[in-house]
């Protein structure tokens, strides 16, 4: 009987976000717009630097990549959302969930990591401005972005893996609104200890090795910059770093609560808002952080919409 258990369950119940039902159509609405929002600013971003010449650098190479995976990150998790929240089927199939969640490691994760190489790209741009041309060569970006995004696939791919090696056969309903690892892993019934063990030790791994190129690039940026003992340097300083660790500790931080402590101590609706924030709200705001605070972005885009290119 418990055999026959374990190969009925090929789909699952999201339950999705909490909340009363006459709220249905303004988050429906809410969440929409917001989708439609970062998905134009993500996409957009994307085509204006490669549509201006002036943008063919580094710089903004990991910013278009770092808008591309924002774009997948949020269409792995939004749409699925949206028809859930008036769907009254909530039903997802196996098959979906698994894709739904490999796609979102590999994005996130790839985030990850691109994130700690453009802190570094801006270390030697503002610390090393001579030997930037020598160090940020072509084929070195080339390189950082393909490791950014293989480092995304190979670290989905062996969670994926593993889940691949669970049972379900106690409990089909997921609480969350996408299919995640940490829910996944509460509603199986073969112990999944392994799998929270490789869950901790690789993204605490990878989130250890990011946040500290992060905290060290932009640690040395400041100071660089407070060299100068002047108020247009202190202002550069805190313009630069700012807002961009701003963006780095919302995603990070909701990243560390989620993966890296232990699963039994997080609560399901925790769970979800942390999830929000790096899976719909960051994707949002990372365009306006990286570019609408950066003058060339914005110089380009006053050409393009004056129809200059």
């Amino acid at each position: 009987m418990e055999m026959e258990n374990t190969t009925v369950l090929t789909e699952f119940v999201l339950t999705g976000l909490t909340y009363q039902s006459q709220w249905k159509i303004p988050l429906f609405l809410g969440f929409l717009l917001i989708y439609l929002l970062t998905i134009m600013g993500n996409l957009g971003l994307i085509a204006l630097i490669w549509s201006d010449p002036h943008l063919h650098i580094p710089m903004y190479l990991f910013l278009g990549s770092l808008a591309f995976v924002d774009a997948c990150l949020s269409s792995t998790v939004t749409p699925k959302m949206l028809i859930s929240l008036l769907a009254r089927n909530k039903m997802i199939s196996l098959s979906e969930c698994m894709i739904q969640f490999f796609s979102f490691g590999v994005s996130a994760t790839t985030e990850c990591f691109l994130l700690a190489t453009m802190a570094y790209d801006r270390y030697v741009a503002i610390c090393k401005p001579l030997l930037y041309p020598v160090i940020m060569t072509n084929g070195l970006c080339i390189r950082l972005l393909v490791l950014s995004f293989v480092g995304g696939f190979v670290h989905a791919l062996i969670h994926e893996g593993f889940l691949f090696q669970l049972t379900f056969c106690h409990s089909n309903v997921i609480h969350h609104f996408y299919c995640d690892i940490i829910p996944l892993l509460k509603i199986s019934c073969t112990d999944p200890s392994i799998n929270i063990l490789i869950l901790f030790i690789l993204s605490g791994a990878i989130q250890a090795f990011t946040i500290v190129t992060v905290l060290v690039s932009y640690t040395f940026i400041l100071f660089t910059i407070l060299k100068k003992k002047s108020e247009k340097g202190i202002r550069k300083a805190f313009s630069t770093c700012g807002a961009h660790l701003l963006s780095v500790s919302l995603y990070y931080g909701s990243l560390l609560f989620m993966y890296v402590l232990p699963a039994s101590q997080q609560a399901d609706d925790q769970n979800m808002v942390d999830s929000l924030f790096y899976t719909i709200i960051i994707p949002l705001l990372n365009p306006i952080i990286y570019s609408l605070r950066n003058k060339n972005v914005i110089h380009s885009l006053t050409k393009m919409l004056k129809g200059n290119f």
